[in-house]
């Protein structure tokens, strides 16, 4: 972990490769197993205007498959398809405020990204788990200095180094955890 002022500060800067690694894998074992204890009745079941727990499910596969699919690309590749940053990665603090300010604002996932509801259920929670530790295990080809050199697009948040859509993506298992517990508050933790 590195710090503003060389390890003075209580501020965090950036999470290193790794420690984002454990933070993905905890944030989707969390959100995996949070779900799965849900009551069948339940798991279905959406308050007005809002998705269901199954359909959050799908909503992050859809989510995390095309993060993990451009950590699969050539790095050559990268900086012709997206850019390059031309700034310093936020830290995952101010990430996610920016993310909450969004929402806050009126954002919403785009097209691309809303779920159906899923009939396979299982299966659904097996693409996930593949997806998430796909992503996991390709982070490892890029160095620390590639994770804030390279760009990706977000649709509410717009460009992103690497590493914040790694921050972004282990957190939005959080605020989507967050939203079933609101919506199932009787349910097991």
């Amino acid at each position: 972990m590195r710090y503003r002022d060389g390890g003075r500060s209580p501020v965090r800067l950036t999470m290193s490769r790794d420690e984002i690694g454990q933070s993905l894998a905890e944030s989707y074992q969390a959100f995996s197993a949070y779900v799965k204890q849900l009551p069948d009745s339940e798991i279905h079941q959406a308050l007005p205007g809002k998705w269901s727990a199954a359909q959050q499910v799908e909503h992050l596969v859809k989510s995390v498959r095309p993060v993990a699919m451009a950590f699969a690309l050539p790095k050559f590749m990268l900086p012709l398809l997206f850019g390059r940053a031309n700034r310093p990665s936020r830290s995952q603090d101010e990430l996610i405020e920016r993310y909450k300010s969004r929402l806050a604002s009126g954002g919403k996932a785009s097209r691309a990204f809303i779920p159906g509801v899923p009939d396979d259920l299982p299966a659904v929670y097996n693409r996930l788990d593949r997806v998430v530790q796909k992503l996991i295990a390709r982070t490892t080809r890029f160095s620390e200095a590639e994770l804030d050199l390279f760009i990706l697009p977000h649709p509410l948040l717009g460009k992103l180094t690497f590493r914040e859509m790694l921050y972004f993506t282990a957190y939005h298992a959080h605020h989507h955890q967050a939203l079933i517990q609101s919506a199932h508050p009787k349910a097991k933790v």
